[in-house]
């Protein structure tokens, strides 16, 4: 009667047969389709190369005149981009401004092919129920497995280097765009919905000039989310061989290197803020620009 006492568990040869069963299936599958599902992401690594080039390229000076160009078209603020600038030339002038650009190259493809992904699965989960109980539970998982995890299996499947790096920040940092695209949309009015079925717009017309413009506080609030979601996976990102700010964080936790830490920790919570505070801006704009329209 030893199960009243003790929890009833499998032995440990038949854990580590169950392990090894998966293990090996795993394995198998990621030799037999790695090179294929290599091939897949090639033009996209390429265009990640050609994307970073770019901008380590450009000129500084340059670089940082189109960033506070878009600060200031977005946000319309001239205090935020006097910040934006004074932020952006002190990470140069602190020698971290090659590093920042890479990592600014990967976040910004990621936050856009996030969005990519993200926003489409949003809407197909507001327009079925059947959808939505499917993709929930499975973002319950995303959110909550921890984001070491995500490395393994990128990792025996495509190696080591940017393409890895850049699946891992994404499957962390796209839920909440998908959870806030669905919640936007289906939070508009009903009676707003139904003057448009009165004026006899069609399912797409009604979602593309109602319901998104509607949602877009909710949708440009998961957008913001995951912005800040994939900075943060990426110093976890760098273990995997993601060059950037996170690398130089890495070297200084395994080499006790306070101050490096603390600089390029730093560089990294000034590119957070200019993303969340240009994406509030340009959202808090385009709300009251739908608002003055309407009225």
């Amino acid at each position: 009667m030893s199960w009243l006492t003790d929890f009833p568990q499998l032995t440990r040869s038949q854990l580590l047969d169950i392990r090894k069963g998966l293990d090996g299936a795993y394995r198998d599958f990621s030799r037999e389709y790695g090179e294929l599902i290599e091939s897949f992401f090639d033009p996209l690594l390429a265009f990640l190369i050609w994307f970073e080039k770019l901008l380590l390229a450009t000129p500084w000076w340059i670089m940082i005149a189109i960033l506070l160009a878009i600060t200031h078209g977005a946000a319309r603020s001239i205090k935020l981009t006097i910040g934006v600038g004074v932020s952006l030339f002190l990470i140069g002038y602190f020698g971290m401004w090659e590093d920042t650009m890479r990592t600014l190259s990967i976040i910004t493809v990621c936050t856009f092919l996030s969005i990519g992904i993200g926003i489409p699965i949003g809407i197909l989960m507001s327009r079925s129920n059947r959808v939505q109980s499917f993709v929930t539970p499975i973002l319950d998982i995303m959110q909550t497995m921890p984001a070491f995890v995500y490395l393994i299996p990128v990792v025996m499947l495509l190696g080591i280097g940017k393409i890895p790096g850049l699946i891992a920040v994404i499957i962390y940092a796209i839920p909440p765009v998908i959870r806030l695209t669905n919640l936007g949309i289906r939070l508009v009015d009903k009676e707003v919905l139904e003057a448009a079925d009165a004026f006899g717009s069609s399912s797409w017309l009604k979602l593309w000039r109602v319901q998104l413009p509607l949602a877009m506080p909710n949708i440009m609030a998961g957008i913001n989310q995951t912005i800040m979601m994939a900075l943060a996976m990426v110093v976890i990102a760098s273990m995997i061989g993601v060059k950037g700010l996170g690398q130089p964080v890495l070297k200084s936790i395994t080499n006790q290197y306070f101050t490096l830490g603390l600089l390029n920790g730093l560089a990294i919570v000034v590119l957070a803020v200019i993303f969340d505070r240009v994406s509030q801006a340009y959202a808090q704009r385009s709300q009251q620009h739908l608002g003055n329209r309407h009225d």
